[in-house]
């Protein structure tokens, strides 16, 4: 894993937000490739409820500025930085004062989910996307992490299809226990066709339910990985029968090894 390039996409990285599966794997699986010589990014998104001042995020004028367009409306982008300390690890957060300002990640008080968490992961896909593309950082290998980054794999593949500093990229995307109930908005659908998907790509949004976007997440997938001990047996089936490279999960003991021998011999080989 010398040398390449690993971009790590996530709902969630520790020390930014408390410890989760999600937000500790991440932060593992990039501190694992970064100190094997590997050349990392991170990002994910600037909820209102990390605090600024004692992680020292710095918004970067140079990547900030654009507007992307969400359902026909423009919403701007704004890209803000930190450093792991001790880690000499960059963690870029994409922030919009609309979407990411209120104090909580995914629900409110009362642990109902925010009625815009279906605009948030298209803006959330579309901003790694268009910041990355502003960095001239081609990766080897992009991977996912949480249900808020499911559309990132749709994104690059389809909207993103054409862009040359992805060309050679593989996507993997990690598959953890199932993380929200219910469904995000019924027209989800409608504002992702608004970006000219077709609809047989986005068929699983018709009901976007947690299985589903992790469906559509594996659709546009190179690789998975079963980051749950867990998942949905529907949706471990859907995985199974799509004839791509599956890491069964690991624990924390074995998984830094079987990541490294996952990504060399099965991802970038393919």
């Amino acid at each position: 894993m010398k040398d390449k390039r690993i971009l790590y996409v996530s709902s969630e990285v520790i020390p930014y937000l408390p410890e989760t599966e999600i937000s500790s794997t991440s932060f593992e699986a990039a501190k694992m490739v970064n100190n094997i010589g590997g050349q990392i990014r991170i990002f994910m998104p600037r909820f209102g409820n990390i605090n600024e001042r004692r992680h020292q995020l710095h918004e970067v004028i140079r990547l900030s500025g654009m507007n992307l367009v969400i359902n026909d409306l423009d919403m701007p982008l704004i890209i803000k930085v930190a450093s792991i300390p001790k880690e000499r690890m960059q963690v870029y957060f994409i922030d919009n004062e609309d979407y990411f300002k209120r104090k909580a990640t995914l629900t409110d008080e009362e642990g109902n989910m925010f009625d815009d968490n279906d605009e948030r992961a298209i803006f959330f896909a579309k901003g790694v996307i268009e910041t990355v593309k502003k960095l001239n950082w081609s990766p080897d290998i992009i991977h996912v992490h949480g249900w808020l980054a499911s559309l990132l794999p749709l994104y690059l593949r389809r909207y993103y299809g054409n862009e040359p500093l992805f060309s050679g990229a593989k996507i993997v995307t990690s598959i953890y226990n199932q993380d929200f109930e219910g469904t995000l908005d019924e027209d989800m659908q409608e504002k992702v066709l608004y970006d000219g998907m077709e609809k047989e790509d986005i068929k699983h949004l018709k009901t976007p339910n947690y299985v589903n976007l992790m469906k559509l997440a594996a659709d546009h997938s190179d690789a998975i990985i079963t980051a749950g001990e867990s998942i949905p047996e529907d949706l471990s089936k859907y995985i199974g029968k799509l004839n791509k490279p599956i890491l069964p999960y690991k624990n924390r003991e074995e998984f830094s090894q079987a990541y490294q021998d996952f990504y060399t011999n099965e991802v970038l080989s393919e």
